[in-house]
């Protein structure tokens, strides 16, 4: 009896092991859903303004209490910037002018986006 139960533990042992060594070299990919590099659908947010800019950057714009705020959608967050003077908004890093063909956005030193241009709505 005592062998026949080692004998089942070492089957079950190898075919545990068999599984894992064939997960690690599987190819298929299965999407996280926690991760940020996921893209984005291709319709905007509700109550939301596309913004095109140079080199293919893109964001959405919702403005909210009455203009005083601007509610900044990227890809992958949001940020909500105060008014700060007619046509910008800041959060303290991050600012946004707003002046038609001459929108621009700087995130810190990381991210410029420049001759940013609102998008008709669908």
């Amino acid at each position: 009896m005592i062998n026949q139960t080692n004998q089942l533990i070492a089957k079950s042992l190898i075919v545990l092991s068999t599984l894992a060594l064939l997960s690690a070299c599987s190819t298929i990919k299965i999407p996280n859903p926690f991760s940020s590099d996921s893209k984005t659908s291709g319709s905007a947010p509700a109550n939301a303004t596309a913004y095109e800019c140079e080199n293919n950057k893109h964001f959405y714009l919702r403005m909210l209490n009455n203009g005083s705020d601007a509610w900044l959608i990227y890809p992958d967050h949001e940020v909500n910037l105060s008014k700060d003077g007619e046509g910008r908004y800041t959060s303290g890093v991050i600012t946004l002018i707003v002046k038609g063909a001459e929108t621009s956005l700087d995130d810190g030193e990381k991210v410029a986006y420049r001759m940013c241009k609102a998008q008709a709505k669908n």
